[in-house]
């Protein structure tokens, strides 16, 4: 990895991932775990893995199955891996599919491991609705119950407020406030105008049209045949919008904050289902085993700050810990894939990573890492156009980024992912020459 010099160098072979459907569409009957395994399948498909050679296989996920608890376990048995190859599953929030390829890194680059697979799925569609407490309650004394009379009597304090689910919140247990309403205050903190978000999403949907017309972005989509019928098959992301334009995105009501707001729909990543697959081997490894990588991981760095601040802007506190850990700067940086969780977060992020006061303040540097050129940042569009399902965006980035460095002849690339609970992730990747 040559973190300062640490451990073997970690090779990404390849990757691939499943269309990215807005939640409730084509997959609202496929679980996560499903869509894990079609990835998994697809990238041993196209690498003509020797499933033998595994060693591990590392899973993200952010909402878990009340079911599947371990879904890198049920994936590991349900792509074909010999049931005797270990499997775990991690959560960093929208960075969990990056934690499962930097967990990898790290068994490799230790020389614990030869061969990982890596990856996340998410299906928002999917989630777990709880009961309320009451109800909760009452269910466990039904179920221990000895006599009709007694499962009856179990139920005698409940009342209809009680029935009402609890679903999941996109929310901070800290703050309680939600993604949305944290995207709004850094808007406002940072002056970033409504007309900037709604610019920034349409440039977003324009490039990943684009790249989906010319088989950029398609080239790394496992087809998948949609249950029960299995007579359908989904081969490209079905939220991306090629026909909206600026005037489109500027009649859209702001959500979280209807009277002063300025996030909308239009300018915030929809729910998304959708996995993603990576491939990791030690140099030596591949060379073995007779692969050429896509490139290699050069460095990274994990960040947090606290939720009452602007919650989104933990890429920035990893960006120069990144930077220094590859003996790197921003100017050896070819392109920028940066997760799009909002456009309001984009621009925040990157109005921080080039401003030398927030250097000095927050980060107790001299000067900003700085910024590439535009024409350098998210070249086929980002997560506001192609989805985010949690679990599995590191991946399509990850891959996404190397196979573009390799189409331009650039050599370094980096990663920028924030992530819930106010964490940020930058990755520093370098491209196998071609």
């Amino acid at each position: 990895m040559h973190m300062n010099g640490l451990g073997r160098r970690v090779a990404i072979i390849d990757g691939c991932r499943t269309p990215f459907l807005k939640s409730g569409t084509d997959f609202k009957d496929v679980s996560a775990v499903e869509l894990g395994k079609a990835a998994v399948r697809e990238l041993i498909a196209r690498t003509e893995l020797d499933v033998n050679v595994v060693d591990h296989v590392i899973y993200g996920t952010v909402v878990q199955s009340v079911q599947e608890p371990n879904i890198a376990r049920e994936v590991t048995l349900g792509a074909g891996i010999p049931p005797r190859v270990p499997s775990f599953t991690v959560g960093r929030a929208c960075a969990s599919s990056n934690q499962a390829i930097t967990s990898a890194a790290e068994q490799i680059a230790l020389g614990l491991a030869d061969v990982i697979i890596a990856g996340g799925a998410e299906s928002l569609t999917d989630v777990p609705i709880l009961f309320s407490p009451e109800m909760r309650n009452a269910l466990v004394k039904a179920s221990k119950a000895r006599s009709l009379g007694e499962r009856v009597q179990a139920f005698r304090n409940i009342r209809p407020k009680h029935l009402a689910p609890i679903a999941p919140a996109i929310a901070e247990p800290t703050t309680g406030e939600t993604m949305g309403a944290s995207a709004e205050k850094m808007a406002k903190e940072n002056g970033i105008s409504r007309e900037a978000q709604d610019r920034w999403a349409l440039r977003s949907h324009t490039l990943a049209a684009a790249a989906t017309a010319d088989g950029r972005l398609t080239a790394e989509i496992a087809p998948f045949y949609v249950p029960p019928k299995f007579d359908k098959v989904v081969s490209q992301d079905n939220g991306i919008r090629a026909d909206t334009t600026l005037e489109k995105l500027s009649t859209l009501k702001p959500v979280f904050d209807r009277k002063y707001g300025s996030v909308t729909a239009g300018n915030a990543s929809p729910l998304t289902d959708g996995a993603s697959a990576v491939l990791l081997m030690s140099e030596e490894r591949a060379a073995e085993l007779g692969y050429k990588p896509l490139g290699f991981i050069r460095s990274y760095a994990y960040s947090a700050l606290d939720p009452n601040d602007q919650l989104l802007q933990g890429p920035v506190y990893a960006a120069p810990v990144a930077f220094d850990r590859a003996g790197l700067t921003m100017k050896d940086i070819g392109l920028l894939e940066i997760h799009e969780a909002f456009a309001a977060q984009v621009l925040s992020n990157l109005q921080w990573f080039d401003s030398d006061e927030i250097a000095k303040k927050r980060l107790g540097r001299d000067k900003a890492v700085g910024l590439p050129p535009e024409d350098r940042i998210n070249v086929m569009g980002g997560s506001l156009a192609i989805g985010h399902p949690f679990g599995a965006t590191g991946g399509r980035i990850t891959i996404t980024l190397l196979n573009e460095l390799r189409r331009r002849g650039e050599q370094f690339g980096m990663i920028s992912v924030c992530a819930a609970g106010a964490m940020g992730f930058v990755m520093i990747v370098e491209a196998a020459p071609n």
